[in-house]
């Protein structure tokens, strides 16, 4: 795999051309592969999480002096989540250096916004090794904080759609919204999850995902809308 090109976009020049690649090895293409010469990324995927955890954190403790403890968490999991992670990795054109087994390739859905926002940690772990700190948060600042930063902060996108419904409803109307399980389809690796949020027994609205938490999480948002608390 020439990775070449893509080192020429990031304006990176790796010294271990094998380190590099590495970052883009799914385990299942090991599954299907195993006579192949490199690992898979997930060692990688173990030192990016926390180096970029700590970039990220260092900056964010800087930048905001005046941001208390938890307002710190919340801008750290909005900026580091796999949604943001991925749209970030999908953008730099990663996802068609990936290595994956014949089924992977398949799914664009859920699995591939897990695949990807991992990818990009491995990346950050494999850079971190090759070059040195200094290098790993110039890449970070540049394609991570410069990029969504400052949407995410200011535009109050870091705040879980969830925790702000629970705070508008019990302010306003005295109420805990719930949330109940409507139906979920699809086979068990793809399921697709129906949500309804209700205000007593009354349904306000419905999110989907693939998982539970995101389909609370959209009906949580739809929810904000209609009540133009957002």
């Amino acid at each position: 795999m020439d990775l070449s090109q893509f080192e020429k976009k990031l304006n990176i020049k790796f010294k271990d051309k094998d380190l590099l690649q590495q970052a883009f090895v799914h385990r299942s293409y090991i599954n299907e592969n195993k006579k192949f010469r490199l690992s898979h990324n997930e060692r990688l995927e173990f030192l990016g999480d926390a180096v970029l955890e700590l970039i990220v954190t260092l900056h964010l403790y800087k930048k905001y002096p005046a941001s208390a403890e938890g307002e710190l968490t919340s801008y750290r999991s909005a900026l580091v989540n796999a949604i943001t992670l991925s749209k970030i990795a999908g953008d730099m054109g990663m996802n068609e250096f990936l290595l994956l087994s014949k089924g992977e390739a398949k799914d664009t859905g859920r699995a591939r916004t897990i695949i990807l926002a991992n990818t990009f940690e491995a990346f950050v772990g494999a850079l971190y090794l090759d070059q040195d700190y200094d290098e790993t948060k110039k890449f970070i600042t540049k394609n991570l904080m410069e990029k969504v930063e400052e949407e995410i902060v200011t535009k109050n996108l870091w705040r879980d759609a969830k925790s702000l419904l629970q705070e508008k409803a019990q302010e306003v109307l005295n109420i805990t919204p719930a949330y109940k399980l409507i139906s979920d389809t699809g086979p068990d690796h793809n399921k697709m999850f129906t949500i309804g949020l209700y205000f007593n027994d009354k349904l306000i609205s419905e999110g989907k995902g693939h998982a539970k938490q995101e389909a609370e999480q959209e009906a949580a948002k739809k929810a904000l809308e209609i009540y133009k608390w957002s």
